[in-house]
C-alpha cells in the first residue's frame, strides 16, 4: 500500500524535513510539499531585502532547486487541516488526502491586542514584507527633509526588530536620506532575557548606528501618525514596524489537536495529539521539559531533520527518535557588523570570550546561512550568496 506524507510550508522546517524525507523514504511513499510560495526564503536574512532589493535573488531558492522529481509540489495556502478525514484543506485546489502530515506552517504576527497596531504597522515575516519596508522607509525619506527627517520606528527589540533597525540605518547612510530611527521595547532591557553582555554590545552597535532606543514603557495604541505609551509621551511615525511577537496560522485555527494560540502542542518526538500528525518550527511547542523549544531558525534547522526521519520511522512502525534542542549560541547582524555569544565551537576548539564582534562575527554569521543554503542546495549556491549574507 502506497503511504501519503504531506509537508506544509517551505520555511526552515518544511524545507528542512523535505530534504531529510527525500532521503528516508522509499518507493512505496508519495511524498506531496505544499507551501503558498515557490520558493524558500532565508528568513533570518530577509532583513538585508530592507536596505537593498537585489540581494533577494541570493537568499531565495526555488523549490525545483530542493524538490526531487519524485516529490509533488503544489504552490496553494492551506485553509484547514481535517486530522479525522485526513485530508488538508487548500484555499484553490482539490483537497490532498494524507497518511501522515507534517505540519511546518510558521507563525505569524502576534500583536496582543493593543488597539490600531495590526492596521497601522508593517510585519517582516515574508519577502513581499521585507519590500514593503524598503517602498515606505524610501517613500518617507524622499518626502522628508533634514529640518523634518522621516520617523521611522520598529516596536519589538528582539532578534528581527534589531537587525530591522541595522538595516534601515544602513539604508539612510547609503542614501544620505533623512531620517530618525527608534527602536522601542516594552522591557526594561532590549534583546530581552538574554545575557546582559550581549545586550550591552547591542545597544552599543545601534547606538553607534544612530538608533534612538526606547525601553520599560509598552505601547497601548497605535495611530495612523503615533504610537502610544503606558506612561511616556506618544511617539509619530511615518513608518511603523512590528517585530513584537508570534502566534499560530489562522489555518490550524479550529483543528482537532492540542494547540496553544493556533501553535501545535508536540512530543519531543513531534508526534501530536494525533498519531498521524506531526508539527515542527514555528507551527509546534515542542516538549523539551521546563521550557518548550525556542522559536528560532536554529531550533527548526535541527528539528526538521530528526521530524522527517520519525514519519520514515512511523510508516516503518520502528521507534520514533526523541529530539534534544542544543542551544549553539547567537549571531545578530546590525547593518554590516554583528554580534556573537556563547558560541559552541567545534570540539576541542574553546573561545576566549563569550561575546565578540568585529570580522569574526561578521564571517561567523555569512557563514551560517552559507551552511543552511549549501544543505539545502550546494555550496556552489552557497558561494554566489556570500556576499548579500
Amino acid at each position: 500500500m502506497t503511504e501519503n506524507v504531506v509537508v506544509l510550508g517551505a520555511g526552515y522546517a518544511g524545507t528542512g524535513a523535505i530534504k531529510k524525507l527525500q532521503s528516508e523514504l522509499g518507493g512505496n511513499v508519495r511524498l506531496t510539499w505544499i507551501a503558498d510560495v515557490d520558493y524558500h526564503l532565508v528568513l533570518h536574512e530577509s532583513h538585508r531585502v530592507i536596505r537593498d532589493p537585489s540581494v533577494r535573488s541570493d537568499i531565495t531558492f526555488p523549490v525545483e532547486q530542493i524538490a526531487s522529481p519524485a516529490t509533488r509540489f503544489i504552490q496553494d495556502e492551506v485553509t484547514g487541516l481535517d486530522v479525522d478525514e485526513q485530508v488538508v484543506e487548500l484555499a484553490d485546489s482539490e483537497d490532498v488526502e494524507f497518511d501522515y502530515v507534517l505540519v511546518a506552517l510558521g507563525s505569524q504576527t502576534a500583536y496582543y491586542g493593543i488597539p490600531g497596531l495590526e492596521d497601522h504597522s508593517l510585519t517582516l515575516k515574508s519577502l513581499d514584507d521585507a519590500l514593503e519596508i524598503h517602498e515606505a522607509v524610501n517613500e518617507a525619506s524622499q518626502d522628508a527633509t533634514r529640518s523634518e527627517p522621516a520617523q521611522i520606528v520598529i516596536g519589538g527589540a528582539g532578534l528581527s526588530g534589531i537587525q530591522t533597525a541595522g538595516e534601515i540605518a544602513e539604508f539612510r547612510d547609503q542614501h544620505r536620506a533623512p531620517i530618525e530611527i527608534h527602536l522601542v521595547e516594552a522591557l526594561e532591557e532590549i534583546f530581552p532575557g538574554n545575557d546582559p553582555e550581549c545586550q550591552q554590545a547591542l545597544r552599543d552597535l545601534l547606538e553607534e548606528a544612530g538608533v534612538r532606543i526606547h525601553t520599560d514603557d509598552p505601547i497601548t495604541e497605535a495611530t495612523a501618525d503615533h504610537i502610544e505609551f503606558d506612561e511616556g509621551e506618544p511617539l509619530e511615525h511615518d513608518v511603523l514596524v512590528w517585530t513584537g511577537g508570534i502566534t499560530g496560522r489562522d489555518a490550524m485555527d479550529g483543528v482537532d489537536l492540542e494547540n496553544e494560540h493556533n501553535r501545535v502542542t508536540t512530543r519531543a518526538n513531534f508526534q501530536t495529539s494525533n498519531e498521524r500528525v506531526f508539527a515542527v518550527g514555528d507551527s509546534a511547542i515542542i516538549d523539551q521539559g521546563d521550557q518548550p523549544a525556542p522559536p528560532t531558525a536554529q531550533a527548526a534547522w535541527q528539528a526538521a531533520e530528526v521530524a522527517g526521519e520519525n514519519i520514515a520511522r512511523a510508516i516503518a512502525n520502528r521507534p520514533l527518535r526523541t529530539w534534544e534542542h542544543e542551544d549553539k549560541g547567537t549571531v545578530i547582524s546590525v547593518g554590516d557588523k554583528a554580534i556573537a555569544h556563547d558560541v559552541k565551537p567545534a570540539k576541542g576548539i574553546s573561545l576566549p570570550v563569550d561575546t565578540f564582534g568585529g570580522l569574526p562575527a561578521e564571517n561567523l554569521k555569512k557563514l551560517i546561512a552559507a551552511r543552511w543554503i549549501a544543505d539545502i542546495t550546494s555550496w556552489n549556491e552557497a558561494r554566489k550568496s556570500w556576499s548579500s549574507l
